[in-house]
């Protein structure tokens, strides 16, 4: 299963690339830029969802739905909205198609063009607050706190499965709030929210984060992001929370009536991440050999392997499997007996290896005998004997032992790639020689980021949430400079 994988020290990209085919997580579709998702990559997304999904309902949120389509006029309204995004967008001008009168087949029919074009949504803070303006007439209709699961469109010219791609699956959330610190402390909440996935499910530590004013997505107040390190120095935008303040309720005329009656406009924020998570997932923590998955995240957290010859009599073996896989399976386990006869123990060990199954037992005849089986940890690639009578306690606290360490691992890999720097030359060493995170002092100007960016191509990653008030100077400037900022080569 691993032969071909490419060393991720060698050619990390083609690595990656190599690495979601062979893990069988995606591949490319017969549509330009777009992926197909398959079943195990899929099954981790699904794990996703329903951790996330959990945790917004348990902080008060509801799920709906609105349409793929976002009429033209309404992505004019909000002009720093439709700015950012008129040159992603896939537009519809047609809705029926008739055959070719040269019998070529079919062709878009000329007298089936729409009064007004629409976009494939990029993303629906226009549709959802012009539907929002006929839900909220009173204070006693806000909170409104809603999310969706839905895929949406930004075409991009240059894709990569997972990371980039013209159309992806994500969640965006919408809310509408009576005051402006409300809507601060939702969008705070939920940055909250998806730092916690990421360390707790992920293993994946972040940064929290306010992006610079050019970063920001296009219509809001404020982003707040988080920042994740990926194995090759490079940093990847894991998740962002806006503060919209009142833009897009003055765009829609969304006002309500407060407890004295008078007339205020809604305060608003909008929050997403993506599919994208999984690219972040596989860059994170897998190494040569396949995927590494942290066992909250893993679809199967444990696999059985018996391993006996063809003919042989098995019995035992599989008595012994069925135990151990109910035993499991009776603390939330997730388990698979694979006693497949078409394949061999050992192509089955990198198959697993490769999808990154975080322990695998094997069991053969001897181990019968013995009473025990060998257990496999892929995180490590350490294996012990078992006793099988205490096989399933044994893996109930080895998954939480391995789920912790991938975190360990990353935390100290990032640790490792942090660099503070105080002088333009050392920061571009470092960027060269080093990679990962670099905190600098910045002027607060958008020309020193953009001259920054041109010369290094490093970006500024966000404005730590904790970052300390200290004096200094710019790095490429020398003007005065309160707090250092965190800039890197990203995705």
């Amino acid at each position: 299963m691993s032969k071909g994988l490419p060393k991720k020290s060698e050619d990390y990209s083609q690595w990656y690339n190599e690495l979601v085919k062979k893990a069988d997580l995606a591949e490319h579709s017969a549509v330009r830029g777009c992926m197909v998702i398959k079943p195990y990559g899929f099954s981790i997304w699904e794990k996703m969802q329903a951790a996330i999904d959990k945790m917004f309902k348990d902080t008060g949120h509801q799920n709906a739905y609105f349409p793929l389509f976002v009429p033209k006029s309404y992505l004019s309204k909000e002009a720093d909205h439709v700015e950012g995004f008129a040159k992603e967008c896939a537009v519809v001008t047609h809705y029926r198609l008739k055959n070719a009168e040269d019998g070529s087949g079919v062709v878009v029919d000329p007298d089936a063009k729409l009064e007004e074009e629409l976009i494939v949504r990029p993303t629906s803070e226009t549709v959802i607050w012009n539907t929002y303006k006929s839900w909220i007439q009173s204070y006693r209709d806000l909170p409104i706190l809603v999310n969706q699961w839905a895929n949406v469109v930004r075409w991009e010219m240059r894709t990569r499965l997972f990371l980039r791609t013209a159309e992806f699956l994500w969640q965006e959330g919408h809310t509408a709030h009576a005051t402006k610190q409300e809507a601060i402390d939702e969008t705070i909440q939920m940055l909250n929210v998806y730092a916690t996935f990421a360390e707790e499910f992920m293993a994946m530590p972040v940064i929290k984060g306010v992006k610079t004013e050019s970063e920001r997505f296009p219509g809001a107040v404020d982003t707040y992001c988080i920042e994740a390190l990926m194995q090759d120095g490079k940093a990847l935008q894991a998740g962002t929370s806006h503060f919209l303040g009142q833009n897009f309720a003055k765009a829609f005329d969304v006002k309500f009536a407060d407890k004295e009656g008078k007339l205020d406009l809604v305060w608003g924020t909008s929050w997403g991440v993506s599919t994208r998570l999984m690219g972040a997932l596989i860059m994170a923590h897998s190494d040569d050999e396949g995927l590494v998955l942290p066992p909250k995240l893993a679809p199967i957290q444990v696999v059985i392997v018996p391993i006996f010859r063809k003919g042989q009599a098995a019995d035992g073996i599989h008595d012994q499997a069925d135990k151990i896989k109910k035993g499991l399976e009776d603390l939330g386990i997730s388990v698979k007996y694979d006693d497949r006869d078409t394949n061999s123990p050992g192509w089955k060990f990198a198959e697993y290896e490769m999808k990154g199954i975080p322990v695998r037992i094997a069991i053969g005849p001897r181990d019968v005998e013995n009473g025990t089986v060998e257990v496999a940890r892929r995180d490590t690639k350490a294996k012990e004997t078992v006793s099988a009578d205490g096989v399933v306690q044994h893996i109930k606290q080895l998954l939480t032992d391995i789920q912790e360490n991938i975190y360990k691992k990353a935390a100290d890999f990032r640790a490792s790639k942090t660099t503070q720097v105080d002088s333009y030359d050392e920061f571009k060493q470092v960027l060269d020689d080093k990679g990962g995170f670099v905190m600098a002092h910045w002027d607060g100007t958008a020309e020193t980021e953009e001259k920054i960016k041109e010369e290094t191509k490093a970006t500024i990653r966000c404005i730590p949430v904790d970052a300390e008030e200290e004096s200094g100077k710019c790095i490429y400037s020398g003007k005065p400079s309160n707090k250092r900022v965190v800039f890197a080569r990203a995705y």
